[in-house]
C-alpha cells in the first residue's frame, strides 16, 4: 500500500470543514486536486471515507477510527520534522508539556527550572488548562505530556505515571449552618445552593457521581465556573451559604482562608497526581528527561543542575 501525504492531508481537511470547498481553501489548492486525492485514498484503503450529503461529507464508522490513527500520525511527522530542524540550527528541540493550574507552582515549576538549565538550547512550550483538555490535547499530539489529576480509567494509547495524591474536599464558609448540625449527613447538603465547575469537568462528575452512588439528586449548582480559576471566586464561597470543591493543598494555602472542610467521609474525593504521556512510540528525549525530573522531585532527590 502508498499512500501520499498530501491524499491524508486532503482527508483531514475534509473531515475538519465538512466539505471538499471548504477544505481547498484551508489547504490553498484546487478542488479537484482535493477531490482526486479522496478517490485515491480510498482505492488504496478499500472503504469509502465519506458518505456525500446535501448537507456536506460525513465520515463512514471506518474512516471515523482511521481519521484519529491519522492525525496522530500526521502529528507525530511534524513533530519530528520540527525537531530535525531544530537540531539542524544547533537546538536540541521543543518541549510541550501540560499543566493543571493546580499543580503548575507545586510539580512543574521546580522541574522546568532545572529542566531550562539542564537544556538551554531547548525550548519549553506550555499549556494550562483542565485536566479534561489536557487528555485530548496529548491525544491529538498537541503535547508530549500532561500534569495533572489522573483519570480514573487511563484511556487507551496513554501511560499514567503517579507522583503525589491530592485529596479534593468539599468546603464552606467558617460558621456556615451545616457545621452545627450534629450528625451531618450527605442527604443535608442536597438543600444547599452550590458552586462548581461545568458539568464536562472531572470534578464536577466526581461530585455528582457521589450523590448518584447515595440514591440523592445532583447539587444545585447556583454558580457555574467555566474552568478552575479557584482564586478569583473563593472570597463568594466565604461570603456567602455556597458549598465548594477545592483540593488539600489550595486548603493550606491563601485560597483558603476562610474555608473549612466538611467533617464527612463522603465529603473527600482522594485522586492520584502524576504524569501522562502517549504509548504510540518511543518517548522522545526532552520528553523523558523532563519526566526523570518530575520523578525525582517526587523522591526528594532533585538531580544537580
Amino acid at each position: 500500500m502508498t499512500l501520499r501525504l498530501d491524499d491524508l492531508d486532503y482527508f483531514l481537511a475534509v473531515a475538519e470543514r465538512g466539505t471538499v470547498r471548504a477544505a481547498a481553501l484551508d489547504l490553498g489548492v484546487s478542488q479537484p486536486a482535493v477531490t482526486q486525492g479522496l478517490h485515491r485514498l480510498e482505492a488504496e484503503l478499500g472503504f469509502p471515507l465519506f458518505v456525500r450529503s446535501a448537507k456536506g461529507m460525513q465520515l463512514t464508522d471506518p474512516a471515523t477510527q482511521f481519521r484519529a490513527r491519522t492525525q496522530l500520525l500526521r502529528s507525530n511527522l511534524k513533530s519530528a520534522i520540527r525537531e530535525a530542524a531544530d537540531l539542524h540550527l544547533g537546538e536540541q528541540g521543543i518541549l510541550q508539556v501540560g499543566v493543571s493550574p493546580l499543580y503548575v507552582k507545586r510539580l512543574f515549576s521546580p522541574a522546568a527550572i532545572v529542566f531550562c538549565r539542564q537544556c538551554p538550547a531547548a525550548r519549553l512550550r506550555v499549556m494550562i488548562n483542565l485536566n479534561d483538555a489536557l487528555i485530548t490535547a496529548l491525544e491529538a499530539g498537541e503535547i508530549d505530556v500532561s500534569l495533572s489529576a489522573l483519570p480514573t480509567v487511563v484511556p487507551h494509547g496513554l501511560q499514567a505515571t503517579p507522583l503525589i495524591e491530592d485529596t479534593l474536599c468539599l468546603v464552606v464558609r467558617q460558621g456556615h449552618p451545616l457545621l452545627s448540625r450534629r450528625h451531618l449527613r450527605l442527604r443535608d447538603l442536597t438543600t444547599a445552593q452550590w458552586l462548581l465547575p461545568g458539568p464536562a469537568v472531572a470534578v464536577r462528575r466526581s461530585v455528582e457521581g457521589r450523590f448518584a452512588e447515595a440514591g440523592l439528586p445532583p447539587p444545585h449548582v447556583t454558580v457555574e465556573l467555566s474552568n478552575t480559576a479557584w482564586g478569583q471566586l473563593n472570597a463568594l464561597v466565604v461570603n456567602s451559604d455556597l458549598i465548594s470543591i477545592i483540593s488539600e493543598s489550595m486548603l493550606d494555602g491563601p485560597n483558603g482562608e476562610g474555608l473549612v472542610p466538611l467533617p464527612l467521609n463522603a465529603a473527600r474525593f482522594p485522586r492520584p497526581v502524576g504524569i501522562l504521556v502517549r504509548r504510540d512510540g518511543v518517548i522522545p528525549p526532552l520528553t523523558q528527561r523532563f519526566v526523570e525530573l518530575l520523578k525525582a522531585q517526587k523522591a526528594g532527590d532533585a538531580p544537580a543542575v
